[in-house]
């Protein structure tokens, strides 16, 4: 993607995501008002997270009723905003690809005020927000980030904070809302399970930069970690990106454990494959990992779902 950076356009109003800040959670199984549509929606939402994302598929089976539902409908929002940067449009007109994620977010302000979108999968994640309590305190922070997508093609430790706020920690905030409106979960305070939420969001992504190291840097003319010179990538490089990593899915792992049924041993999967993508790429020359995606094979995944549904009592 070139350096140059495109036309942006309007960012929402002030006023108007102020109004939108998360209400306290309704029951998670709030009765609909249009359940025929709704369920359309959400089966949309659900075949896209079917098409584009194997292993998530795979980790949202473990999730219970209504949960599983819901969080599908989060993640299917969260692919079509990274489609609109990550596709073919955002790799060939960036400028064009801002109108297009600013459309999707102006559409989701206004159906998470309305709580209808002829937009299926706005309207499924809305379906979502709205009982969960997901406000737009904490989506106009993952629309944030992947405006920068568009335009930033190396980061500071500050933008790369923000950056990482947006585009993970906050979609596990998401997630949580769901988990603590869950039918099991609404005795746990969301606030004391939000730290942990955020350290996980975070080590999920910082490890999708570390094995994609090579196609962000020359696919897409990004380079995520400050500073790294991914041309002269070494071990000791390396080793302190993943010590980093580490201690994020060691405070988050503390947390895990707290959750409700519903979610546990979900969350106690997804933990494990990256624990285990970080410990293959801690024991992966750099230099590998400069041209080739470390992955986890199907077996090893099997393994890691055995252990995560005795851990969560499943």
């Amino acid at each position: 993607m070139s350096a140059a950076t495109p036309a942006r356009p309007p960012r929402p109003r002030r006023r108007q995501v102020e109004d939108l800040a998360a209400p306290s959670a309704p029951p998670l199984h709030l009765v609909s008002a249009d359940p025929l549509y709704d369920a359309v929606a959400q089966r949309s939402a659900a075949a896209v997270i079917e098409g584009y994302s194997t292993s998530f598929g795979w980790a949202c089976k473990l999730l219970r009723e209504p949960v599983r539902t819901a969080v599908r409908n989060i993640y299917a929002l969260v692919r079509l905003a990274d489609e609109i940067v990550d596709g073919p449009v955002g790799a060939t007109d960036p400028e064009r690809a801002g109108h297009l994620l600013h459309e999707l977010e102006e559409e989701t302000y206004r159906t998470l005020a309305s709580g209808h979108s002829t937009n299926l999968v706005i309207h499924a994640f809305a379906l979502t927000a709205r009982r969960a309590g997901i406000g737009a305190d904490l989506v106009a922070p993952f629309f944030a980030s992947m405006r920068t997508d568009l335009s930033v093609t190396a980061h500071d430790p500050t933008s790369l904070d923000a950056y990482v706020y947006g585009s993970a920690e906050v979609v596990g905030l998401m997630c949580l809302r769901v988990f603590v409106a869950a039918p099991d979960g609404r005795h746990l305070a969301y606030e004391e399970l939000a730290p942990g939420a955020r350290r996980l969001g975070a080590a999920f992504q910082k490890v999708n930069f570390l094995r994609d190291l090579a196609d962000d840097h020359d696919a897409l003319g990004r380079t995520y970690f400050p500073a790294l010179d991914v041309d002269h990538f070494t071990d000791a490089h390396r080793d302190q990106l993943l010590d980093d990593i580490d201690a994020d899915l060691a405070a988050a792992a503390r947390v895990a454990t707290q959750l409700p049924p519903s979610s546990r041993s979900a969350v106690l999967a997804a933990h494990g494959l990256f624990a285990e993508l970080s410990a293959r790429l801690r024991a992966t020359p750099a230099a590998r990992i400069r041209t080739r995606r470390v992955r986890v094979p199907g077996r090893r995944k099997v393994l890691v779902l055995a252990r995560s549904l005795a851990r969560g009592g499943r």
